[in-house]
């Protein structure tokens, strides 16, 4: 199932189908965990033993570029990916780390492509804070003190 939506989302942005290829771009979509390289490689380098950091960093890159999935970067140190490509708001936990999807905050649309004769491509937004299980775990420590 996955890895028909992985071939036909390459061939739609573009992209040639390689088995490296279609087994990250299929990880993406079954791991909605917004992925670093590192997790793709830890997650794949099983199945496939040949395949190399710089190929998953490659080809990631490439999907990102080719809109086949969303490069987020967080920070300096958060690099992560995501497969769905449509507009949506993330929230990243400054506790645990994780990046999460906010489906009900609205996505900022962009109705003009230029401003001040600079071209947008993308527009991102994040919101910081600490997630709600952070926050519990948090909590549960301020009541035991």
């Amino acid at each position: 199932m996955k890895e028909n939506e992985a071939y036909e989302r390459l061939i739609a942005n573009g992209v040639r189908p390689s088995a490296q290829r279609l087994a990250i771009m299929e990880y993406l979509l079954t791991h909605h965990t917004h992925p670093t390289v590192e997790e793709v490689y830890r997650g794949l380098n099983t199945k496939i033993p040949t395949l190399s950091r710089t190929t998953v960093y490659n080809t990631l890159r490439i999907l990102s570029e080719h809109h086949a999935a969303q490069m987020l970067t967080i920070d300096d140190h958060h690099i992560c990916y995501d497969s769905d490509t449509e507009p949506h708001v993330h929230f990243f936990c400054k506790h645990c780390g994780k990046v999460l999807d906010l489906m009900e905050a609205e996505a900022p649309v962009v109705d003009v492509k230029n401003i001040g004769n600079n071209i947008v491509d993308e527009v991102h937004l994040y919101y910081k804070g600490t997630c709600a299980e952070c926050a519990k775990r948090q909590e549960k420590v301020n009541e035991v003190n």
